[in-house]
């Protein structure tokens, strides 16, 4: 069961768009409202506003004025599941296999929102300085009751809240660089049925998960500009090493005397670099185009180690230290943009984005049940004064129909659990955000 939960934070970081939160809970984008409008193309090179901290810190150097933004973002999430079926099988069945039932509503996202806040001061016209406040990772998956893969998890909810100071510097009229040490904290809560050997697909009993931690990582960027309407940017945005320490809590007859029992636990958990490229360019005095990519390291998750102290010999088989291989691939992401400026007031946006997934059929689950995704987005940035920007943002993304096959053993291995389905997940993504300049 613990196995689930680190597997489940860890792939928070998945991508850059997918079904939940625009991300299926994974690698959040929504850092930047006005980026959303043009599906994050020219995260690291349009430094248009405050936002730029996370985007590419070395752009703090352009903005010319104090400057404060809020934001938030929210979704709304469908899943068509099809072709699903469970069977218990095992020593334990003699051979045979027992089909078990249950629903599959695919109405598992919850509507929920992400926050961001930045607020960026020039010193001078070389130092910049500012901090940002923002959900970088999250998952929400909320199953109903009777679940056909209640066995693989069905409840979620994991999130990353990170306090970012930052500086930049700004050479000469062609480059700067930025930096700034981010403060992460990490926590989560994710529960699963386990089967009641005595009433197999009845009476299940419940797994509780809960843990947390705090880490320190980096991003850091540079920004180049070829000419004053081109620009290039890099962002490398670090890895961070957390040790989760939590517990994990059993309840249900089938669990014996040990029914209501709590054991501590404790696992590695690393989310992986990634390195972002993005060209900007501007046209003419109407039209700005934007053009990225990104590479995130993710084939460094090979395998994952869970540790749970004290558990009773009838439970070794399922709580106690397991090993379970994930073979996860590095993916690229890419999108293109564009933004034209209507009036002084108004400015339109688009953007088009591809992301590819690390996972496969072999180990994808229920909590993390996305492929490859495809995101078409628009924005509306409006400035009633030169004080105040208003920045909208609509998205609508849909992923590749994908497969889940999974298995599990309990009692030592002597009853094994199975779930198949096929997915396919769309989602609507919706953001706002207010930035005042001083």
């Amino acid at each position: 069961m613990k196995t689930r939960w680190l597997k489940t934070a860890l792939a928070m970081a998945v991508s850059a768009m997918s079904t939940q939160l625009l991300a299926a809970g994974y690698a959040l984008n929504e850092q930047s409202i006005s980026g959303m409008g043009t599906s994050f193309a020219g995260r690291s090179s349009s430094a248009d506003d405050a936002t730029t901290l996370f985007g590419n810190p070395a752009g703090m150097s352009r903005l010319k004025r104090e400057e404060v933004s809020f934001g938030m973002a929210a979704i709304h999430a469908n899943t068509e599941i099809d072709d699903a079926a469970g069977a218990f099988s095992g020593p334990a069945l003699g051979g045979a296999s027992l089909p078990y039932g249950g629903s599959n509503d695919g109405d598992m996202v919850p509507f929920a929102a992400v926050p961001m806040g930045y607020y960026v001061k020039p010193i001078d016209d070389k130092w910049a300085l500012g901090v940002g406040v923002y959900v970088p990772f999250g998952l929400s998956t909320d199953y109903e009751s009777g679940f056909q893969g209640r066995y693989f998890g069905d409840y979620s909810e994991v999130r990353v809240i990170t306090v970012q100071p930052t500086v930049s510097y700004r050479f000469n009229d062609k480059l700067s660089i930025g930096f700034g040490p981010t403060l992460n904290r990490i926590d989560g809560e994710l529960q699963s049925a386990s089967p009641n050997a005595l009433s197999l697909g009845a009476n299940d009993g419940r797994v509780k998960i809960e843990g947390d931690d705090t880490a320190i990582g980096f991003n850091a960027g540079l920004l180049y500009e070829f000419t004053p309407h081109t620009r290039l940017g890099v962002t490398y945005h670090s890895k961070v090493e957390y040790t989760l320490e939590g517990d994990t809590r059993i309840s249900g007859t089938g669990f014996g005397a040990a029914n209501g029992s709590q054991y501590d636990a404790q696992l590695d958990l690393t989310t992986p670099e990634s390195i972002d490229v993005s060209l900007t360019h501007q046209l003419n005095d109407r039209w700005t185009l934007y053009a990225g990519a990104m590479l995130t390291r993710w084939s460094q998750f090979e395998s994952l180690i869970i540790e749970n102290e004290g558990v009773p010999v009838p439970l070794q088989g399922s709580l106690a230290p397991i090993v379970e291989e994930q073979d996860w691939h590095d993916t690229w992401s890419y999108a293109i943009g564009a933004a034209y400026q209507l009036s002084p007031q108004w400015t339109l946006r688009t953007g088009l984005a591809f992301d590819q997934s690390p996972t496969n059929n072999v180990h994808r689950s229920p909590r993390i049940p996305t492929g490859d995704r495809t995101a078409v987005s628009f924005g509306l940035g409006w400035n009633p004064t030169e004080d105040i920007t208003v920045d909208l943002a609509y998205s609508y993304l849909w992923e590749e129909e994908v497969d889940i096959s999974r298995s599990r053993s309990y009692q030592g291995g002597l009853l094994n659990a199975s779930y198949e389905a096929s997915y396919e997940n769309s989602a609507h993504g919706f953001g706002a955000a207010l930035s005042y300049r001083f």
